[in-house]
């Protein structure tokens, strides 16, 4: 299923002058100026202007009457484009499937990468995060048809349009949104014609005859009755294998055969370059002009041709051949010098006396559930149970932390921990029987208390200390229980862990 972005930069020009020249500053208006027969027109304003009513066509005479210290800069539209292709080739990050759409947007298919980042949520919301860091306004919409994005970004509300809803969501936007000529609206305009709602309910051959063929064709494209094709950006320095066939193929033997070609081809690029893949994007164009992409990574730099393809095979599967595709296309869309040896480890092999590449199990895992997902645990120098470990790269080096052998930990913390009701025989002594999830048990033995205090240090300004219990129920279940206060104080009993 087609998933496209439609990122809508709607101060480009403005923000791409502040990032090259870091002034003026972002609350004094500044706006970009052009000659339209004998007069200096507005081409672009910056979010100050337009929240003191400058815009776009407004005559630059008219925008200094209303603000007399306006920033003014020449327009320069092509480096605006030039730095919209950057933008672009940056943007491939999120997809191998990016196109400018100038003059103040991208395209950006996700359809198979999307997963990379959690959700198409998490992407809109990294990409947007992102951008806005850099100090670029950015808007984004994603929908199933990219002239529903487009409307959406920009007329509407942004955010995911549902699969399947995508006419819902465009119904109610103006005709703007359908990306028709200012001299196609007039006419629209004069007969009511406000929503795009209100033209897609018009009988087709007199919305033809008296609008044209165009007001049609981008109706169309908005509600998917006509297909728009995106057309990758791919950088001229990239490393690239592609096969184009005179008979459509779409078997999934001769998909993978295809693929093992192309890796070869690449590797042999990539070996003289003296480089190795860290990412690779498999583009495929169908007969009727719809493409499909893959995305894999790698936790290391790797130029094995076997590895690389067998990447694919388990998700070749979702690539829906249609009437057959006619052209592959495998991109090394990230790459890094190749390390002369690989992170080796002991015992993942046939038998404990060999050596196997933990990189390629990584690849494998992070290709079926993403790579964000496969990581290891290092020590921290902390006894607060929840500090005492952090997340790291998988193929990460030894951080050369190790944890205490004689301080007992359960295999399993909850996070966070959960409320049970105990009761001890005595104050401050460990429970006799306690509550957890409506379940009773009674404690058979009880070790304890361990007391850990707050870390002011970490800024555990406020917090009490803690009582830790190891406790082994009469049913066999051993458990890591704590009380939060002193029993005179009203502390509270909760559940932190299980051991094996």
């Amino acid at each position: 299923m087609r998933r496209v972005v439609s990122l809508y930069l709607p101060t480009w020009p403005t923000d791409r002058i502040r990032r090259r020249t870091s002034e003026p500053p972002r609350d004094e208006p500044l706006v970009t100026v052009h000659t339209v027969g004998s007069r200096r027109v507005v081409r672009a304003a910056c979010a100050a202007a337009q929240g003191i009513g400058l815009h776009v066509g407004m005559a630059l005479a008219q925008a200094q009457a209303l603000v007399p210290n306006l920033h003014v800069v020449d327009a320069t539209p092509d480096e605006d484009e030039a730095s919209l292709r950057e933008l672009a080739r940056w943007a491939i990050n999120y997809s191998p499937v990016v196109s400018p759409d100038p003059p103040d947007g991208l395209w950006i298919d996700i359809a198979g990468a999307a997963h990379l980042f959690g959700s198409e949520e998490e992407l809109l919301r990294d990409l947007i995060s992102r951008l806005t860091r850099q100090g670029i306004g950015a808007k984004a919409a994603v929908a199933d048809i990219p002239g529903a994005a487009w409307a959406v970004a920009r007329y509407g509300a942004g955010g995911v349009v549902p699969t399947g809803r995508a006419v819902d969501a465009i119904a109610t936007l103006s005709i703007r949104a359908l990306r028709i000529s200012a001299e196609k609206l007039s006419p629209l305009h004069r007969l009511g014609i406000e929503r795009i709602g209100q033209l897609a309910a018009m009988p087709r051959a007199p919305l033809v005859r008296r609008f044209g063929r165009d007001v049609a064709l981008r109706l169309d494209q908005a509600l998917g009755h006509a297909f728009e094709p995106i057309t990758p950006l791919i950088p001229k320095e990239t490393a690239t294998a592609s096969r184009a066939f005179a008979e459509p193929i779409g078997r999934i033997e001769d998909l993978k055969s295809v693929v093992q070609h192309l890796a070869k081809d690449l590797c042999r690029q990539l070996e003289r370059r003296g480089e190795g893949v860290r990412r690779l994007d498999l583009l495929v164009q169908r007969v009727d002009q719809k493409s499909a992409c893959l995305r894999v990574g790698t936790a290391q730099a790797n130029r094995d041709t076997a590895h690389l393809a067998k990447l694919f095979d388990e998700r070749l599967q979702t690539i829906d051949p249609g009437f057959g595709i006619e052209e592959i296309i495998l991109v090394a869309g990230k790459v890094e010098p190749l390390q002369d040896k690989q992170v080796q480890v002991r015992g993942l092999g046939e038998d404990d006396t060999g050596e196997a590449d933990i990189g390629r199990l990584v690849d494998r895992l992070g290709v079926r559930i993403g790579m964000r997902k496969v990581y290891r645990l290092a020590p921290v120098q902390s006894l607060v149970p929840e500090r005492m470990a952090r997340k790291i790269s998988a193929l990460a080096p030894p951080t050369g932390s190790v944890w205490p052998e004689t301080l007992p930990r359960p295999t399993r913390l909850l996070d966070p921990p959960e409320s049970v009701v105990a009761t001890a025989l005595l104050p401050d002594h460990p429970p006799r029987f306690f509550v957890w999830r409506r379940v009773r048990h009674m404690v058979a033995k009880a070790d304890g208390p361990e007391r850990i205090t707050p870390e002011w240090w970490n800024g555990d300004k406020g917090s009490s200390a803690r009582d830790y219990y190891r406790v082994e129920t009469e049913q066999g279940g051993r458990f890591w229980i704590f009380r939060d206060a002193p029993t005179a104080e009203g502390g509270r009993w909760w559940m932190h862990g299980l051991f094996s």
